[in-house]
């Protein structure tokens, strides 16, 4: 299992390079979504520090089993996060990758403050506006990030969205470089208490696509550790 592990981010790693030419810094995001400790610590051992969880009951399981290894581990929160799970996450994760929604916005920036945190996060857009996926809308970004201005423990640091799944990954190049051209844009705008610094878009199935369209943050799970455990 190591060795396949490590072979898997051998040849992710030699597919990110050629889709980035120009090699600009990607992080990568290892989603460990019901896998074990021990591959966890065997993405630990490869360099892959940067852990992302779907779902807020098993990050805080994780968390608390790696206690000891929490200098070695940078935890995201890339699923949807209710409003009743955030206590679980808030000054835990480096980055919530799925900030949808106002009322979401307005619980994280209460459960901050009242632990005096500032927390980071991600807008998450709904480029396409596929009912089964959660985000804002492209055309309502703007509006809504003037809304976190009034935040003080809130941080947008960047863009994220889910692709549809196809096929033919091709497919997802329009989603990918609509949300580009909306990041490029919203670098331009004088908002107070956001920062265009991550663009966390391409996964396992698309991750190449996405570095090509601009990414620099892509969250990938099957391409390193296989397919998925059942729990």
């Amino acid at each position: 299992m190591n060795n396949t592990i490590k072979e898997n981010w051998l040849d992710t790693k030699q597919r990110i390079d050629k889709a980035n030419p120009d090699g600009k810094e990607i992080t990568v995001i290892a989603v460990t979504k019901t896998h074990s400790r021990e591959t966890i610590e065997t993405a630990l051992s490869l360099g892959l520090t940067e852990i992302g969880e779907n779902k807020a009951q098993e990050f805080v399981d994780k968390y608390e089993m790696l206690e000891s290894r929490k200098e070695n581990i940078h935890w995201h929160m890339i699923g949807h996060l209710q409003r009743n799970k955030v206590k679980y996450v808030v000054g835990k994760t480096r980055l919530i990758h799925s900030l949808d929604s106002m009322r979401l916005a307005k619980e994280i920036e209460k459960r901050a403050a009242g632990e005096g945190l500032s927390v980071d996060t991600l807008l998450q857009v709904n480029v396409v506006k596929e009912d089964s996926k959660y985000g804002i809308f492209l055309e309502d970004a703007v509006s809504f990030l003037k809304n976190m201005e009034k935040f003080q423990h809130l941080r947008i640091r960047g863009l994220m969205t889910m692709a549809p799944y196809y096929e033919d990954p091709e497919k997802t190049r329009k989603c990918f470089r609509d949300l580009k051209n909306l990041f490029d844009q919203l670098k331009k705008e004088p908002f107070q208490n956001v920062q265009m610094e991550h663009l966390s878009m391409g996964m396992s199935n698309d991750y190449e696509i996405a570095i090509e369209e601009g990414s620099n943050m892509v969250r990938l799970g099957r391409t390193l550790f296989g397919e998925r455990p059942k729990l």
